[in-house]
């Protein structure tokens, strides 16, 4: 995984830097979402993101990411790449909830999902969303999905 504030580090150096991160305000809450996005040049770029949102006193107190940049062969359908970008965040939202869990760390993980009611990818809402619940997230849609619809989507420029 990437970061732009401790560079390049492993899964395990994430997580431990995400269970640090939280541990410094204990007063605070902390939204951990995961999401991805793509863009198509001659090839789909595919940002999955990991990121650690601070909320105190209900205002937003700043955060950290992760994330991991994937190069694929070109995907020109709308909806391949929209299921491609959910199952990349399912898979990452697994391996983290695992761990999690395994060490009693109190923390859920919200998937952000690159769709939303209005444009192209409304028809997939549903699916998405039913998807996502199925896996044991909560789903996040646009125009709330920041990790998908801000983050990643700056990261797949």
């Amino acid at each position: 995984m990437h970061s732009l504030t401790y560079g390049e580090v492993s899964f395990n150096e994430m997580v431990s830097i995400i269970k640090t991160y939280t541990a410094q305000d204990l007063n605070a809450e902390y939204v951990i979402a995961v999401g991805a996005d793509s863009q198509n040049f001659s090839y789909t770029k595919m940002p999955v993101t990991v990121g650690i949102h601070k909320i105190k006193n209900k205002v937003g107190r700043g955060g950290i990411y992760f994330f991991d940049i994937i190069k694929l062969k070109k995907i020109n359908s709308i909806r391949q790449k929209i299921f491609y970008e959910t199952n990349l965040s399912i898979e990452l939202a697994l391996k983290l909830s695992n761990i999690f869990e395994k060490s009693n760390f109190p923390y859920e993980i919200t998937v952000h999902a690159d769709v939303g009611y209005n444009g192209p990818t409304s028809q997939y809402v549903a699916e998405i969303k039913g998807w996502v619940r199925a896996c044991g997230f909560q789903c996040v849609v646009k125009p709330d999905s920041y990790m998908a619809s801000s983050v990643a989507n700056k990261l797949s420029k």
